[in-house]
């Protein structure tokens, strides 16, 4: 599979309004056992387990999508352990961030650049771990764009809220809530192989082609162990 790379006239973009100015206005309260720690100012980068991406990936696949043969764009890549992970079944990946952290990824704002019309963003699937407080406007963008569907990981606790069911769920509900049994631990700016959260995280699934405007529950059983790789952590930071 191929994680493709960027030009070098798109990598050096210059981004308008980016998502770390949006991240100076946070609100950081929040429950004790279901927040995720991270300064105000950040650009709120926590690594994704490969194992929780491919957890996802193997139920879409379950579903008779031929993902092999469909196309994916991760637009908040960070380190690149997404991206990485999506390249391991999708014919094709793109990756893209507002921030140049460095991994190989295109610099592009997913919210401030959604005016941009380029080909190049449109994909099959956007799949992706969002900035929290952004999530809601990933989440509508990503509905969007995506040809086939879209999927979000994010915190149990985002399924509250008055606001973002009113703005969000009660238009587009998601077509599929995927609730891990285990937790998937996160932490700010790296990847911890042993690594520890009180935090519940869930994919939240939306398949374009399902009009049923219907939100079905599902558990994704125990898959760490089973999913993991030594080679995951080697070099992580």
């Amino acid at each position: 599979m191929a994680l493709l790379a960027p030009r070098d006239d798109l990598a050096q973009l210059e981004v308008g309004s980016t998502q770390s100015e949006r991240h100076s206005n946070q609100n950081t309260s929040s429950a004790v056992m279901a927040q995720r720690i991270e300064p105000a100012n950040s650009a709120d980068l926590f690594p994704t387990p490969p194992w929780a991406t491919r957890a996802l990936v193997e139920w879409i696949s379950s579903q008779d999508v031929r993902v092999w043969e469909q196309s994916v764009w991760e637009p908040a890549a960070g380190l690149g352990h997404m991206s990485n992970t999506l390249a391991e079944f999708f014919n094709t990946t793109e990756a893209s961030d507002a921030y140049p952290y460095g991994h190989h990824h295109w610099l592009w704002d997913f919210i401030a650049d959604d005016h941009r019309t380029d080909q190049r963003w449109v994909a099959d699937w956007i799949i992706t771990n969002p900035p929290f407080k952004l999530a809601e406007e990933f989440c509508r963008i990503a509905i969007r764009r995506a040809n086939i569907g879209v999927a979000m990981l994010v915190r149990t606790t985002f399924l509250e809220g008055v606001g973002r069911h009113r703005d969000l769920f009660s238009i587009t509900p998601p077509t599929y809530v995927l609730q891990f049994t285990e937790r998937v631990p996160m932490h700010r700016g790296r990847l911890e192989e042993r690594g520890s959260t009180a935090t519940s995280y869930c994919w939240l699934v939306w398949i374009k082609s399902d009009n049923s405007q219907e939100t079905k529950l599902r558990w994704l059983p125990p898959c760490r162990k089973r999913l993991e790789r030594p080679e995951d952590y080697r070099g992580a930071i």
